[in-house]
């Protein structure tokens, strides 16, 4: 089994001038390796470098500081043998063909393409494929973008946003195609601000902010960073008793309702049990929405148990 990186970034920084005549830190010290068959989730709010960071792997973007290594070699080099693939927000289509011309002549630029048809019916563009680019709504031509991506046979797919602008059941209907595409062994790295995507099908999930890695792991693990579930109770605690509780991150009233996000629900579920008057105990996961606005919230608003 293969288990050279497919993608390594080391002290990885890029700024841009912030029209005041100094300049903002886009990337800001990312160090990131990803391993073959992972799926990866970026996540992170407007201006957490995302982007900048996708078009640093890309090498679209060059890095003011740092070492960037796609598949064992430099991006260009990965780009341009097909090995490496993308699906951006923004790219250039040409309006006047159609989504199978476009197909077509793209295709012709790579020494050994994807049928045409092939790749149309895996990005559920087969059913608009004589239409105009022109005439294609939005989330059609991300369809189209991620068709043209397929052409090389990729074994690394980067993904901007990729379901901007899709409905609903475009969306299932493309996590569904890269679900058959991760099972197969490709490599997928996507940026999206639809959290439920990150929760269902990455593996993995990065949470970056202001240019920084916040936090990297499994998803459950993201979790755990800002407590891995809510423990509501009817209770009236003193507060002497909410404090000599374990396990408490953080602490919401809701009348004589108590919610309590935790590290461990088990271990507090038996200590509210055994040591308490609370009753009417409800346990919930912590969700990746949680998880996120409670790592990129301000220190000062974030509690932090004793």
């Amino acid at each position: 089994m293969d288990t050279q990186p497919v993608l390594r970034l080391e002290g990885i920084r890029r700024s841009f001038p912030d029209g005041a005549g100094g300049r903002t830190a886009a990337v800001d010290g990312v160090d990131l390796t990803v391993s073959p068959g992972e799926v990866v989730a970026l996540l992170g709010p407007n201006g957490a470098g995302k982007t900048t960071l996708i078009d640093i792997v890309l090498g679209l973007v060059a890095a003011e500081d740092g070492f960037v290594e796609v598949l064992g070699t430099t991006s260009r080099r990965a780009v341009t043998s097909g090995r490496i693939s993308a699906l951006l927000q923004t790219g250039g289509l040409l309006p006047d063909l159609s989504v199978r011309e476009t197909v077509k002549m793209i295709a012709s630029l790579h020494r050994n393409p994807r049928d045409t048809d092939e790749v149309l019916a895996a990005a559920g563009a087969a059913g608009f494929a004589s239409r105009r680019v022109s005439r294609c709504s939005g989330g059609e031509q991300q369809r189209l973008r991620f068709a043209l991506a397929l052409l090389t046979r990729p074994e690394v797919l980067i993904l901007d946003e990729p379901t901007t602008g899709m409905d609903v059941n475009a969306r299932h209907d493309f996590w569904r195609n890269m679900s058959s595409l991760a099972d197969e062994g490709a490599t997928i790295v996507f940026a999206t601000h639809y959290l439920e995507e990150a929760e269902r099908f990455a593996r993995r999930t990065v949470l970056m902010d202001a240019g920084r890695v916040l936090a990297d792991g499994p998803t459950a693990d993201i979790r755990r960073r800002a407590g891995a579930a809510r423990v509501t109770v009817t209770w009236a605690p003193s507060d002497a008793e909410l404090a000599a509780l374990d396990h408490v991150l953080g602490v919401e009233r809701h009348g004589a309702r108590i919610e309590l996000r935790t590290d461990d629900a088990d271990a507090l579920a038996r200590e509210l049990l055994t040591r308490t008057g609370a009753h009417g105990i409800e346990v919930a996961s912590a969700s990746l929405d949680e998880a996120f606005r409670y790592l990129t919230a301000p220190s000062d608003e974030k509690e932090v148990a004793a």
